[in-house]
């Protein structure tokens, strides 16, 4: 097995995604952030390249960027649901690692809406690193009562 290559350029995203224009602060510097919506069920798809920056010692993506990783897709996939108009806070967010995702993988994960109620959002993923399991989550996502300033979710998609 060789050394994964560690170049300042990673690897292009997946044909059909679209670089996610965030704002700036702390999604952005995670990114850079891809995504598309489902042409199924019209929810999100969202994935990265591993870089270095989110390796942990082993050149395997830091867990706690997994998690935040699956914090935005699940409350993109509520928001978008739910009109595409409002931010929506993390209520609560869980998630089992079950596998890597390697410096260089592509990281790539689709939420499921399970329910909607007025005020919350239940939703879950599976995360995958180049196609293999690597993170199961799920997360209940507050749902305001007005839009928000922030703008239309569904526009960081077209």
């Amino acid at each position: 097995m060789s050394a994964p290559q560690i170049t300042d350029q990673p690897a292009a995203a997946p044909a059909g995604m679209k670089k996610l224009d965030l704002l700036a602060g702390f999604m952005e510097t995670n990114g850079p952030l891809w995504g598309r919506l489902d042409e199924a069920d019209g929810l999100p798809v969202m994935g990265f390249r591993v870089e270095l920056r989110h390796c942990n010692p082993m050149q395997i993506c830091h867990g706690g960027m997994l998690m935040t990783f699956a914090d935005m897709l699940l409350g993109f996939t509520v928001s978008v649901a739910a009109g595409g108009k409002k931010f929506l806070p993390t209520v609560q967010l869980g998630g089992d690692y079950v596998g890597p995702a390697p410096l260089g993988a592509w990281v790539e994960g689709k939420g499921r809406l399970i329910r909607m109620t007025r005020n919350l959002g239940f939703s879950e993923c599976l995360i995958t690193a180049d196609g293999a399991p690597c993170l199961r989550a799920s997360g209940i996502m507050k749902i305001p009562s007005q839009e928000s300033r922030e703008g239309n979710v569904l526009s960081l998609f077209r």
